[in-house]
Parts: structure tokens; C-alpha cells; sequence
């Protein structure tokens, strides 16, 4: 009920952000499979909800957080230490989400009323929490979907997501508020 509560009671969010030690990468680049698991335990859900904000579709967002995790693995060695690792690896699923969207834009596309966007929110137990994803991605822009979805899904803390979407502190604070006051609103009007 985090996100629910947070849209129609106005309360905060309180989760903890991930941790990354950056000696996973050394680890991964010389085949450590219990490095690249660990990676993936800890960040999997993180890069799935930023591939999902951006995507949009379930089943795309998917294949894009499992190719992320393809590339990590072939390119762990190109890591540079900096304290960021969570940028790196947004670095490279949001490179990988505009590949597939641009490969979309080159193939034929289904009539809009044929076609139902699969935002893979039935794996959220919560059926209040399902209902305001699905509506934070009908009403509000991308941008704002994606501070929602990593705060409030992923758990990241405001100031790691201004850092990883590099937007200063106060916009991903005003977006994020802005974004749950549209969301108390519309479904007000549900009501």
C-alpha cells in the first residue's frame, strides 16, 4: 500500500536505498557468479521499474532489464569507480529501452485500439497500489513516472534518484509532488 497511501493520505514513503559495493564489477569482470547474482538480487527490480517507466510495456521492460544485465556482465571491466554504479547501470538500461524504442519505430505497428499496453503491475500484490501505477502512467509525463516508480516501487531515496536522472534535487522533489497531488485528484474523480 506505499504508493496508494502515499497518493490518497499524503505519506511519505520510508524504504531504504540501495547499496552497491562497486568491487562487484572487478568481481563480475573475472566471472564471479555469486558477484553477478548478488548484482542481480540487489538491483534487478530497480533497473526493471526504470526500464518499465520508460518502455511502458511489461514484456519490453522485461527484455531490457535482462539485457542489462547481459551487458554488465560483457562489460564489467569498462567500470570506473566513482561512487555512482546505480548511474552506470541506468546509463546502460536507458541506452538499451531507446535502442528497442527505435528498432519499434521501424517495424509496423499494431492500430492503437488494438493494441493494450501490458505495464506488468499485476505482479504488484496491492491492488490500491496496482490501480495508481496504472493511472500514474496514463496521466502523468514520463519524467514523472520514472521519479515515482524509483522512489515508491524501487525504494530509492529523492536524492538517488536526482543523481541517477542527473535533475537537481528540488525538481525531482517538486516533480514527485506534483506528480501525487495529479495522481490524488484523478482518482478523486474515480471516486
Amino acid at each position: 500500500m506505499l504508493v496508494f497511501e502515499a497518493v490518497v493520505y499524503e505519506t511519505p514513503i520510508h524504504q531504504v536505498g540501495i547499496q552497491l559495493d562497486e568491487s562487484l564489477f572487478l568481481r563480475i569482470a573475472a566471472e564471479d557468479k555469486a558477484a553477478f547474482c548478488t548484482l542481480y538480487e540487489t538491483c534487478s527490480s530497480t533497473v526493471f521499474a526504470y526500464a518499465l517507466s520508460i518502455l511502458r510495456n511489461r514484456d519490453d521492460a522485461d527484455d531490457a532489464m535482462q539485457d542489462t544485465f547481459l551487458k554488465i556482465r560483457s562489460a564489467a571491466h569498462l567500470y570506473k569507480p566513482q561512487g555512482k554504479p546505480m548511474a552506470w547501470i541506468f546509463k546502460i538500461t536507458k541506452n538499451i529501452c531507446l535502442m528497442m524504442i527505435r528498432k519499434k519505430v521501424h517495424t509496423v505497428q499494431l492500430p492503437e485500439e488494438d493494441a493494450q499496453p501490458d505495464l506488468g503491475l499485476d505482479q504488484i500484490d496491492n491492488a490500491e497500489d496496482r490501480m495508481t501505477l496504472e493511472k500514474a502512467f496514463t496521466v502523468l509525463p514520463e519524467d514523472t513516472c520514472q521519479i515515482i516508480m524509483l522512489h515508491a516501487v524501487s525504494g530509492m531515496k529523492h536524492r538517488e534518484v536526482a543523481e541517477l536522472l542527473n535533475m537537481p534535487i528540488s525538481t525531482v522533489l517538486s516533480k514527485y509532488n506534483r506528480g501525487i497531488k495529479r495522481l490524488q485528484s484523478e482518482l478523486e474523480g474515480m471516486l
